[in-house]
């Protein structure tokens, strides 16, 4: 009878230990990663990043000794280098025409960096030759004039040649991020909600379906290079539970196929744009929104842009900064159910001076913000 009491314990110790896990697969860690595409440039014009020793450091390679085991890596269609006045335009055949520009050649010179340091790859496709948004979804100027199946085969062709460029060279990323802060669709021309109407083709509220179509078809071109790759759907306002409600609505309702859900949360625009000046609510906020994602749609989540004010002239600053990173880090994994698969900051190389909210400071060292990577 004893037997059996001590068979009735262990069981019971190893059912608890599994329900302590909050249902994290064993086998994956937690992602603590960043999106480092200016990285490159900035080192080619001859800057070096380093530790807090002042040691110089590939910018990879000191992301990798913070604690950090994934990269994220912006791709851009067709981007011209920008050129200051009354210079010569930069010869397209000169390799260094491509650092910085975060197309196909630049994406796979760094993807390269990031698979020697050991590094998992998440791919951030714009589907635009620059900067896309929720307020600005630019056409690639080489789409312009296509019609929405010439479109679709665009996203197709371009995912396609990216990824297998990358398989080509022996590199297999692990997410692929179709899109950029869809929260209004994507490629639309326009800005605030108002888009030029023949131009609007893949709006959220103006053709609900066409956005919906290019999301699927970049997930399955993606799946048909990397059958394993995770797919990701992006959207902003990692709090507003409304927003993914409604997005994700109607990439349910005109069947798109995607695996994750990317989030981006900035507590400090969130108090810039939203007026939400509370940064430990806007967490709390996104935390719910992370387990009702997966209650309602069945989609776990990546918090794949994060970021904190840098402010190197007011320690406290960056202390609270670290102190949010760090919250957000633990939380994300211990209070979501597992539904959290791990953070990523946005840029944190960058210094004080230009991006705001980047986490190095002006002589290339991390500030304590990224303290919040390396003791977690």
């Amino acid at each position: 009878m004893m037997r059996y009491a001590l068979s009735f314990i262990v069981l019971s110790a190893a059912i608890l230990l599994v329900g302590c896990n909050n249902g994290n697969s064993s086998s994956e860690p937690y992602w603590l990663g960043a999106d480092i595409s200016f990285a490159r440039s900035q080192e080619a014009r001859g800057f070096h990043y380093k530790n807090a020793a002042g040691e110089a450091r590939e910018c990879t390679a000191l992301m990798k000794e913070l604690g950090l085991n994934a990269v994220s890596l912006r791709v851009w269609v067709n981007p011209k280098p920008w050129v200051r006045p009354g210079q010569p335009t930069p010869d397209p055949s000169d390799p260094a025409y491509h650092i910085g520009l975060c197309d196909k050649e630049d994406v796979l010179a760094k993807a390269l960096v990031a698979k020697e340091q050991g590094m998992e790859i998440l791919l951030s496709f714009h589907y635009s030759d620059s900067w896309s948004d929720p307020k600005q979804q630019p056409i690639p100027a080489a789409w312009m004039d296509h019609s929405y199946e010439q479109m679709l085969k665009d996203v197709r062709d371009h995912t396609i040649d990216i990824l297998q460029c990358l398989k080509d060279n022996g590199i297999t990323p692990r997410w692929a991020k179709i899109g950029n802060e869809t929260a209004n669709g994507m490629l639309w021309n326009g800005r605030n909600r108002i888009p030029i109407p023949e131009e609007s083709m893949g709006h959220l509220e103006l053709n609900p379906e066409q956005y919906a179509g290019f999301i699927n078809a970049g997930a399955l071109a993606a799946k048909s290079v990397f059958p394993d790759i995770i797919t990701l759907c992006h959207l902003d306002s990692g709090f507003d539970q409304d927003l993914y409600d409604r997005n994700l609505g109607v990439l349910e309702k005109y069947g798109a196929q995607y695996d994750q859900v990317g989030m981006s949360l900035y507590p400090y625009w969130a108090a810039e744009e939203h007026a939400m000046t509370d940064a430990d609510q806007v967490i709390s906020d996104c935390i719910e929104n992370i387990k009702h994602v997966w209650e309602r749609f069945g989609k776990e989540c990546l918090i794949v842009e994060t970021g904190f004010l840098d402010d190197p002239e007011h320690p406290e600053v960056l202390e609270e900064g670290r102190r949010q990173l760090a919250r957000l880090l633990r939380e994300g994994q211990d209070r979501t159910d597992g539904h959290c698969k791990g953070v990523f900051y946005w840029e944190p190389e960058s210094m004080p001076g230009g991006y705001q909210l980047g986490a190095f400071d002006s002589e290339g060292k991390p500030t304590v913000i990224m303290d919040a990577f390396k003791n977690y």
